[in-house]
Formats: structure tokens, sequence, C-alpha cells
């Protein structure tokens, strides 16, 4: 949603001043028959590889496009190289959103912050999964293979993927100043 289209039809605010809809299951969440297929992306290095594996084949079996951007394999590689070629390829447009995976997901999360355009949030609870998109509009998440449980890791995901922009002008406002570093 961008920054000028903020007022949602039939929404509230909650004693948090959250946006809420009484029809969905919790503020932001989309009911399974409003969920968007997406493009996503996703890397990760060698201590990700195998939860990657798996949220790959969750994604795909909800059907979303997901392009697989690397490691193909456990062996030792450099987390810098796949933060960067996931970040690209979301800022170029070539998917919607995107998914960094090492370890921890903290040197990922790095690389990916580098590139002009990218909001890369690491997640590692539902709070951080939600306020990522909400109030960051993160087009992002990174995670740790060694970190964090795939059943966690997958609940994660389709909170950061259903949660709607809260735009507002605070947050839109810091977007673009994030927007306009160098």
């Amino acid at each position: 949603m961008r920054c000028s289209r903020m007022k949602e039809e039939g929404a509230y605010r909650d004693v948090r001043n959250r946006r809420v809809n009484e029809n969905k299951p919790y503020p932001g969440k989309k009911d399974k028959q409003e969920e968007e297929k997406m493009k996503l992306a996703i890397a990760s290095d060698h201590g990700a590889f195998e939860l990657k594996s798996q949220i790959i084949a969750y994604l795909r079996s909800k059907g979303h496009d997901v392009t697989d951007l690397g490691t193909d394999s456990t062996d030792s590689v450099d987390y810098p190289v796949f933060g960067k070629k996931c970040a690209e390829h979301v800022v170029s447009g070539q998917a919607e959103r995107g998914i960094v995976l090492c370890g921890t997901g903290i040197g990922i999360s790095i690389a990916a912050n580098k590139i002009k355009g990218a909001r890369c949030a690491l997640v590692n609870n539902e709070t951080l999964a939600t306020l990522a998109y909400n109030h960051n509009k993160a087009n992002l998440i990174a995670m740790g293979g060694r970190t964090t449980k795939y059943e966690d890791a997958v609940r994660y995901i389709d909170i950061w993927l259903n949660e709607p922009f809260d735009g507002g002008e605070r947050h839109c406002r810091r977007i673009q100043m994030i927007d306009d570093l160098p």
C-alpha cells in the first residue's frame, strides 16, 4: 500500500491505535481466501541451507512463486554474496519480497541492507514479524538457520506476508528518510 492510500474501508482502531477489521482473526491477518500469492526470492548461506529448503517447499505448497538464489548445499560460502543477490532481486522488482537466511540472520541482514532500497528486518518473534511490514514496510526479512525452528520460521513468514502496511504519516516519513539516506 502506498503512503498516499492509507485509509482502509471498514477498519477501526484498537486500544493501541492499530488498524483492525472486525472480520479478521487478528489485526492485519488475512483470511485464507484473501491470501495473495506473491513472487518471492529467498537466499541463504550454508548455515541455513536446510531451513531454506524447507521454507521453499512450504511457500510453494501455498502457491507462491519462489526464486531460489542459492546457496545450493551445506558447503561453506560467504553470506554477503547471497544477502546482496536477494536484496538486488527484490529492489529491481524481480520479486515482491525476499527472505534471507544465515546462521543467525544477523550478518545476512546487514549485507542485504547495504543495497539501496532494501529494508531488511531481522525477525525472531511474532511481534517483529508483524511490525516489520506494518510499521517499516520491510521488503525483506532475515532469520537464523541455527536459531530459528522451522515451525517458527513459517509462522513469522506468514505473519509478515499477510500484515498490511499501517501507513500513517509517521511511518511514511520515516521510510522516506531511510530511502533518502546515501
